[in-house]
């Protein structure tokens, strides 16, 4: 394996991304500041220029990129009634070397920007803390060090090979890279390899799977708390559906991952809240099992409400949502559709293994959501997940999140080494055209 050194530079460079705050318009809560995404990927594209990359789009999405039933809801909403939405979140394309087709380029995706919750960044000389530094402003300031080692290494790179780097918003929030991915996919920017940067532990990952978001809403009636009896209680009733969908969509043999999400009714506790709302995730690996779930959570939904009129049919208190529960509830989709990753191509396996050394990601463990999907598809091109550290272990999305240096050292050196592997294949005319 290559040796990647990550200089001072680099460092300074990532805390200077960790500083800056890239909280995702759909997760920004009150006390985070603004994003500042135009910054930090100029920033980025500074420190870029000196390996030779240039600036080949750097622009935000308009709301006629965003058509198809496989934009959110959430998305399609924030495009309507948030001013600002889209031109506060670009995306930033840089390239090495001059066009070359796409079965001579390496295309690396990153994002920059995070879950809310802005934390000051550090750096002890051995660990990185701050909200992105795993997910994902580590990996992206690691690219650099890789590429430069590559650089190094085999002068063909960046001449007869080209490197895309794509610095995306719009992965955080539910977003899904309808607004950053999926639009610079569209538009060509791709390679026959193409790097996900995201934490693997270091392992290559050819799959990505696609959730999918069910609302359960309750729309009755009101009513005090001295005469329950009169409202349609919401609360009671989207508890009892939570518990039988928990149930029902993880029985044995349930596909893909569900998590019964948000629960909303109502604050106080001297009323009887007659609307009110249940959030269902549910991640699934392959089209046809993302249409399996759909239906069955449908089938659960009409058979929870049966129950639940059943059972409370007879208790005074809540008759009245009992008699009423299936014409005051419904289900809508807040997103539906998503494409899933399943690459396979055995010269770009081979050549990571056998000539990058990287292990893969073992078949029967779960892979997870990120922008990959929109690679699904996409002729004469292979894609993977790839970085460095462990969503969980790292804290990605909690307090304290953290990457190692010498964990980023490691990434860098399998993208230096993916480089130039690479090359020399497409040198000896290994790889075809896809």
């Amino acid at each position: 394996m290559i040796v990647a050194t990550y200089e001072d530079a680099d460092a300074r460079l990532l805390l200077r991304l960790l500083d800056t705050p890239t909280v995702a318009p759909l997760e920004r809560g009150e006390a985070d500041p603004p994003p500042q995404l135009w910054e930090a990927q100029r920033d980025y594209a500074a420190a870029a220029a000196e390996l030779g990359f240039e600036v080949v789009h750097h622009g935000a999405a308009v709301p006629g990129d965003l058509t198809g039933d496989d934009v959110p809801l959430s998305v399609r909403r924030a495009v309507d009634k948030q001013p600002g939405f889209l031109e506060s979140q670009p995306s930033l394309v840089l390239r090495l070397g001059g066009r070359v087709g796409v079965r001579d380029t390496v295309m690396f995706n990153v994002h920059l920007d995070t879950v809310a919750g802005f934390e000051p960044a550090s750096f002890d000389g051995t660990r990185f803390i701050g909200r992105g530094a795993i997910d994902a402003k580590g990996p992206t300031s690691a690219l650099l060090p890789g590429i430069r080692a590559a650089l190094a290494t085999e002068p063909a790179l960046g001449t007869e090979v080209g490197v895309l780097i794509q610095v995306v918003s719009g992965e955080e929030g539910g977003a899904m890279g309808t607004i950053g991915t999926r639009r610079l996919v569209g538009e060509g920017f791709v390679g026959r390899l193409n790097v996900f940067c995201e934490p693997t532990r270091g392992r290559y990952l050819p799959r990505a799977t696609a959730s999918m978001t069910a609302s359960v809403l309750v729309r009755g009636e009101d009513a005090t708390d001295d005469r329950p009896e009169c409202g349609h209680n919401a609360t009671t009733l989207l508890g009892f559906l939570a518990s039988h969908l928990s149930l029902a969509l993880t029985e044995n043999g349930a596909e893909g991952t569900v998590c019964i999400a948000g629960l909303r009714t109502g604050p106080l506790h001297n009323r009887v809240y007659g609307s009110g709302e249940l959030l269902v995730n549910m991640a699934y690996d392959s089209t046809p099992a993302g249409h399996r779930m759909g239906a069955r959570l449908e089938g659960a939904l009409h058979e929870g409400l049966q129950a639940f009129s059943a059972r409370f049919a007879a208790r005074a208190t809540f008759a009245r949502a009992a008699a009423d529960a299936e014409s005051v509830t419904r289900l809508r989709w807040l997103k539906r559709g998503l494409p899933v990753l399943a690459a396979s191509d055995p010269w770009c396996e081979a050549l990571l293994e056998r000539d990058v050394g990287l292990e893969r990601w073992p078949d029967d463990e779960p892979a997870f959501t990120c922008d990959a999907i929109w690679m699904d598809g996409v002729p004469d091109t292979f894609t993977v997940v790839l970085g460095p550290g462990d969503l969980a272990a790292n804290h990605a999305h909690a307090e304290g999140e953290f990457v190692d240096l010498s964990d980023l050292e490691d990434f860098a050196g399998s993208v230096a080494q993916t480089l130039v592997s690479f090359c020399r294949a497409r040198q000896n005319g290994a790889g075809g055209s896809g």
